[in-house]
């Protein structure tokens, strides 16, 4: 990958994550003999965020949607290329998601300048993006109920945004001595 980018394009690994209004139930503290108490809403709305890590810079571009097919992806192409409008190539590490293979999408990419480099099929921890996913759904979703769904996103990629550079690359395994891409 590395002989084909040159000065002014951007490196970065993108993923999605699903939200769910019922929070997802972890270990959580309680007196000896009770059970913790997690006041649930009864609902199960969900939100999709789409993300990505630039990985020179640790800057992170955040985009909710109310699912994750091909219309949403290209919008999150879009969004990047409009992130990064005057950069050059962008080269966008992801997986094989079915909304990222679709042809509308791949044709879009290739429209906007946007390289696609497909990591191995279940290899999600060669993604900095879900490591972060992770790390934001044990920060700000677990054992929590939030009002609603809409709240819930915002908190979502406001805690995704808001990371400094140094936290984000820390939480995404970047700074990891085995991580893979990081000569880059």
């Amino acid at each position: 990958m590395r002989a084909g980018v040159r000065p002014g394009d951007v490196i970065l690994v993108t993923d999605w994550t699903l939200l769910r209004l019922f929070p997802p139930l972890r270990a959580a503290w309680a007196p000896v003999g009770t059970s913790g108490v997690v006041p649930i809403t009864g609902e199960n709305a969900k939100r999709v965020l789409f993300g990505a890590i630039n990985i020179r810079s640790a800057h992170r571009v955040v985009l909710a949607r109310q699912r994750a097919g091909s219309a949403d992806a290209r919008a999150f192409f879009l969004e990047l290329r409009r992130r990064y409008r005057g950069a050059g190539t962008i080269w966008l590490v992801l997986d094989r998601a079915s909304a990222h293979t679709a042809a509308a999408s791949q044709a879009l990419a290739a429209r906007l300048r946007i390289k696609l480099l497909w990591l191995p099929k279940q290899a999600p921890e060669l993604s900095p993006m879900d490591q972060l996913w992770k790390e934001l759904k044990r920060v700000v979703a677990a054992n929590r109920q939030a009002p609603n769904v809409d709240a819930l996103a915002t908190s979502a990629m406001l805690w995704v945004v808001m990371l400094s550079p140094p936290e984000a690359r820390r939480k995404s395994g970047m700074l990891s001595p085995h991580f893979w891409l990081r000569d880059l």
